[in-house]
């Protein structure tokens, strides 16, 4: 959930020549901070990536941050009032050097959202090509790190993967796996 504007869907009044700002958010609580920013009219942009672990026998996919412990919150400093971004339950503090908070490049956050969709999960690469190295991010093979041998018309990648010694070719999604 990335809030684009507020309750009424007007655009708020600190989001009008805003920019952007890293908040850190407290441990495991992305989405409260999340929520209670754009209770309070913010635009919040969290990516998020789906992670898979092993859990006992189990593997087990979560939705994490991409950046561990960190969101991204739009407002206009001139405006004053954004120190109560620091007070906002689930937040830590708004990331500054000095007094005042480092806005982080729009080209870098323009390039972020770009390769997100709406809710802000990563999208795979677009393009792979034969030979390029990736991680392997869901299944029993996730953090596994592979070749691309060949793209299959129906969204699966064939990839290398070298396991004790020999190269197994196995077939995945192409939404599980990310560029090394």
């Amino acid at each position: 959930m990335n809030a684009e504007v507020g309750q009424e869907g007007i655009v708020p009044p600190h989001a009008i020549g805003a920019s952007w700002f890293l908040a850190q958010f407290k441990p495991n609580c992305h989405q409260i901070a999340e929520r209670n920013l754009a209770r309070q009219g913010y635009r919040v942009f969290l990516p998020v990536e789906d992670v898979t672990r092993k859990s006992g026998t189990k593997f087990v996919t979560k939705r994490q941050p991409l950046f561990a412990g960190y969101l991204f919150v739009a407002f206009d400093p001139a405006l004053g009032g954004w120190r109560a971004i620091n007070a906002t339950y689930g937040i830590s503090r708004l990331v500054s050097f000095g007094t005042d908070p480092a806005p982080v490049p729009l080209e870098l956050i323009c390039g972020l959202m770009l390769r997100c969709d709406a809710e802000g999960k990563l999208l795979p690469p677009r393009l792979l090509n034969p030979g390029d190295r990736v991680r392997l991010t869901a299944g029993p093979m996730a953090d596994f790190v592979a070749t691309v041998e060949a793209m299959a018309p129906d969204q699966r990648v064939w990839v290398l993967i070298d396991i004790m010694g020999r190269t197994a070719r196995v077939a995945v999604q192409a939404e599980a796996l990310r560029a090394v």
